[in-house]
């Protein structure tokens, strides 16, 4: 398979201008959670993320492989490389600005004059307080450039394994390319936002938008102006309070309502908002690999899967789901947490919500761009939502394949322990033969066994007690060493080596990784 530089170099970039990028500002890399139940609007601040300041985002992918031979030779000890225990796919990692977008592909700022300007408009949640509600508005603005089919085609191709996209059946042919698509876009910055809200209607029952236990709101249609215009990088990410309209107040019903968002100006903007009451159970869930058919874990799999496949539910969870927003409590919210890339959201939202209870969502924004951000943003989110909404109780699902999953996930039960109720997590290792990464139980030790399960099936979270905090199956073992391990590895414990054939195949694993990573 050629590497990600040589194809660079060939057709790719035939006849880019020569345009210098400049370098980003310099900016400090910490992240700070939004103070909780704040009514006054709260801007993204990019001082406050993480910007990626490498220019050459080709590079930055081939650089993966370079990575994981580095790491090669701790594999047999407990050192193992970033890439295999942090589960964050590489193909999704150091996606290009538009700065970069335009240099590369040799596309002039008047080239982008006559295109309309868009919006992708991520489903909020909304939190009440003593002034009314306030909306979580966030998202991003964007042109798309005019790409030729076979330049499509290159670029589609530098993210695919052993496979050409022309080789590919129609159908997913035309999804890499739309993915290809919205990868490639150019944000825009410095523009104002304005929203259109008004009451959404149900659409259907158990799997309908919002679940089977949210309700239309009986008011609200207004106009919404956000108070400050979009960051460099496009980015919007503002709690603004709203005009009550109508509305039922938080603390007078137990109801989550649900209100269409749309972006004014635009056809794409188009969004569900969600008003959480300040009391109830919000159940916050990974989607890869527990939602659905990922395998970030199996390097050629993920790909195809993520950019060609249509997105396949995983074994029967969508019953699971159907049935916990049916019969479950009316204050029941339902929000997806992905560190996939904004770009790449799309189809994420759309296949949540013509499968599983519609709900909130939260993407990875543009201004976490790089590996170490990548691993503080989904404590960044997770913070802001514990926060926003304190008198919640949270029920979390994920999977093992994750490292900041299974690092963060135990310690807000040991940070917040009166607001985690549950904690759900598939285990990958366990059911799937492909999956050679270790994980690490021990940030578990002194929880309530009753609050967590690591299970195998979406039959194993039947008839649980969620409600009264009732969470483990005992009919399931659990096995937990409260160190690293990894059933198909012999990993069973801190300080305690895989022996034998199974170091042999995880050996022969991170080989073939190197391989097809190029």
């Amino acid at each position: 398979m050629p590497g990600y530089r040589a194809l660079l170099g060939g057709a790719l970039l035939a006849g880019a201008h020569a345009v210098a990028v400049p370098e980003p500002t310099p900016v400090p890399t910490r992240v700070e959670a939004r103070e909780p139940l704040v009514t006054p609007a709260v801007r993204f601040n990019g001082r406050y993320s993480y910007l990626n300041n490498r220019r050459d985002i080709f590079d930055d992918i081939a650089s993966g492989a370079e990575n994981l031979v580095k790491s090669l030779g701790s594999v047999v000890g407990q050192d193992l490389p970033s890439y295999f225990i942090s589960g964050i796919p590489q193909y999704f990692q150091d996606l290009p600005t538009g700065g970069q977008v335009l240099s590369s592909l040799g596309i002039s700022d008047g080239d982008l004059d006559a295109k309309p300007t868009e919006v992708l408009n991520i489903p909020p949640y909304a939190n009440w307080t003593d002034q009314g509600w306030n909306v979580r508005f966030h998202g991003n603005v964007y042109k798309q450039p005019d790409i030729s089919l076979e330049k499509i085609d290159d670029l589609a191709n530098i993210f695919l394994i052993d496979v050409d996209i022309k080789d590919l059946p129609p159908n997913e042919q035309e999804q890499a390319r739309n993915l290809t698509r919205s990868i490639f876009i150019v944000q825009q910055g410095d523009k104002n936002v304005s929203m259109h809200l008004e009451p959404a209607p149900m659409q259907g029952s158990s799997g309908e938008p919002g679940g089977g236990n949210t309700i239309e709101a009986p008011g609200g249609a207004q106009d919404v102006n956000l108070p400050y215009l979009t960051t460099d990088l496009g980015d919007f990410d503002v709690f603004v309070p709203i005009q009550g309209n109508g509305l039922l107040a938080g603390n007078e019903t137990n109801n989550v309502q649900r209100m269409n968002v749309y972006t004014n100006g635009t056809l794409t903007g188009n969004a569900t908002a969600f008003l959480v009451p300040p009391t109830g159970l919000t159940f916050i869930s990974d989607v890869d690999d527990i939602l659905r058919v990922t395998k970030i874990y199996d390097p050629k799999e993920g790909l195809l899967n993520s950019f060609a496949r249509a997105f396949t539910p995983w074994m029967n969870m969508p019953e699971i789901y159907a049935d916990w927003s049916r019969t479950l409590p009316n204050d029941t919210h339902f929000h997806y947490l992905t560190t996939t890339p904004e770009q790449a959201t799309r189809l994420y939202m759309d296949f949540i919500y013509k499968t599983y209870p519609g709900g909130s969502f939260d993407t990875r924004p543009l201004n976490f761009s790089d590996i170490s951000a990548t691993l503080s943003i989904r404590k960044y989110l997770l913070t802001k939502i514990f926060e926003t909404f304190p008198q919640r109780k949270f029920v979390l699902v994920a999977d093992t394949s994750n490292s900041d999953i299974m690092t963060e996930y135990p310690q807000l039960a040991h940070d917040y322990p009166a607001q985690v109720q549950c904690i759900f997590l598939r285990n990958t290792s366990a059911t799937d033969d492909s999956n050679k990464f270790p994980y690490n139980t021990k940030g578990f030790e002194g929880l309530d066994k009753q609050k967590y399960m690591f299970f195998r099936v979406p039959d194993d979270l039947r008839g649980l007690d969620i409600t009264n905090g009732r969470c483990l199956n005992e009919s399931i073992p659990q096995n937990v060493t409260f160190g690293m391990q990894a059933e198909s590895l012999g990993l069973k414990g801190e300080g305690i080596q895989a022996r034998g054939s199974a170091m042999i195949s995880f050996v022969v694993a991170a080989a073939v990784a190197l391989l097809v990573l190029g």
